[in-house]
C-alpha cells in the first residue's frame, strides 16, 4: 500500500504546438495541494519533429510507461477517436475528443471541453441573452462550445468557418441533437451579427502566434455578448475592441481552467478543487 501511495501518477498533454500550455501546471499544483505526486508532461508534435500519423505510437507509448490518461488538443482531438475503444455519450456527440483514461489496457475517449466552456459562460455571462448567436470556428473547438451553449437553452445559432463545409457539418450535427433550436451555416456574417445577441469565437485568431481579429471590429455593437476560447493572451484583439464596443465579454480562461477540472477528475479519479485551479490559472496568467 505504502509503495503505491509513493509511485507518482502520470499524465500527459499530446498536441502541436502547446510549449506554452498552462494544463500541467494546474494538474500537478492541484496533485500537489491534495498531497499525491502527480507528473505531468507535454508530449508536443512539433517540437519532436512528429506528425498526427504518430498517434498509435504516442497512446502505445503512454500506455507502456504506465501513465493514467492523456489530454489531447489540437490537431488530434478528431484524429485520436479512431485509436480508442469507448468513447463518452458527449464525446460521441461531439466526434471531438480531449481527454483519454487509460485504464485495464483500454482507452477510454471523453470530453470535458463542452462543460468547461459551458461552466465557464454561466459564470461568467450570468442572464445572457440567448435569443440568438454567431459562431465562428467549426473545428474540434467549435463543436465543443456550440455543444455547450446549446445545452444552456440558446435558441439560435449560426455557424461561420473558412471551409463552408464543416460550419455545415456541425450546423447539421448540432440540429440532430438539439431539434428545438435553429443551426444553419452562413457565409453572409454581417447580416448574422447584425441579428445576433451575441458572438462565440472557437478559432485560434486572437492566439500570439495567430494575431488579429476574426471579424470586422465594425460588426460589435454594445448589446452583443462576446465569448472567447482563446487564453493565450487573455485578452485578444477581439476582445479589447469587444470591450471598446460596450460588450460583455467573456476570456477563454474559464474554458481553459474548467476543461482541466473535469480532466482531472476522469485520469486522476479524485475531485479537484475548482476554486484553487481557477486561483492558480490567475496567478500564472496575471
Amino acid at each position: 500500500m505504502a509503495e503505491t501511495l509513493l509511485k507518482p501518477l502520470k499524465a500527459g498533454l499530446i498536441g502541436s504546438g502547446i510549449q506554452a500550455s498552462l494544463t500541467p501546471s494546474m494538474h500537478m499544483k492541484e496533485g500537489d495541494a491534495q498531497g499525491f505526486r502527480y507528473e505531468y508532461e507535454l508530449i508536443d508534435l512539433a517540437q519532436l519533429g512528429l506528425t498526427t500519423e504518430s498517434l498509435p505510437d504516442l497512446l502505445k507509448d503512454a500506455e507502456e510507461r504506465g501513465l493514467s490518461g492523456l489530454n489531447i488538443t489540437h490537431p488530434c482531438k478528431q484524429l485520436v477517436i479512431s485509436y480508442l475503444d469507448e468513447l463518452s455519450e458527449e464525446a460521441r456527440a461531439l466526434g471531438a475528443v480531449n481527454t483519454v483514461v487509460l485504464k485495464d489496457g483500454r482507452r477510454l475517449g471523453h470530453n470535458t471541453d463542452w462543460w468547461g466552456f459551458a461552466e465557464s459562460f454561466r459564470r461568467g455571462l450570468p442572464g445572457a441573452d440567448l435569443t440568438a448567436a454567431v459562431q465562428i470556428g467549426a473545428g474540434g473547438a467549435g463543436v465543443a462550445t456550440a455543444y455547450a451553449v446549446l445545452s444552456l437553452g440558446l435558441k439560435a445559432l449560426t455557424v461561420f468557418d473558412r471551409e463552408q463545409e464543416k460550419a455545415e457539418q456541425l450546423a447539421e450535427t448540432m440540429s440532430s441533437l438539439f431539434p428545438e433550436a435553429t443551426i444553419r451555416a452562413s457565409g453572409d456574417i454581417t447580416s448574422a451579427v447584425e441579428a445576433a445577441s451575441g458572438l462565440i469565437h472557437a478559432t485560434p485568431t486572437g492566439m500570439v502566434k495567430y494575431p488579429g481579429m476574426p471579424l470586422p471590429p465594425g460588426l460589435l455593437q454594445a448589446h452583443h455578448w462576446v465569448a472567447e476560447i482563446v487564453y493565450f493572451p487573455l485578452e485578444t484583439e477581439l476582445l479589447k475592441q469587444a470591450k471598446r464596443h460596450g460588450c460583455r465579454v467573456l476570456d477563454g480562461g474559464g474554458m481553459a481552467v474548467f476543461q482541466a477540472v473535469g480532466a482531472f477528475q476522469l485520469i486522476t479519479g479524485r475531485e479537484p478543487d475548482a476554486a484553487r485551479m481557477m486561483r492558480h490559472f490567475q496567478s500564472m496568467t496575471a
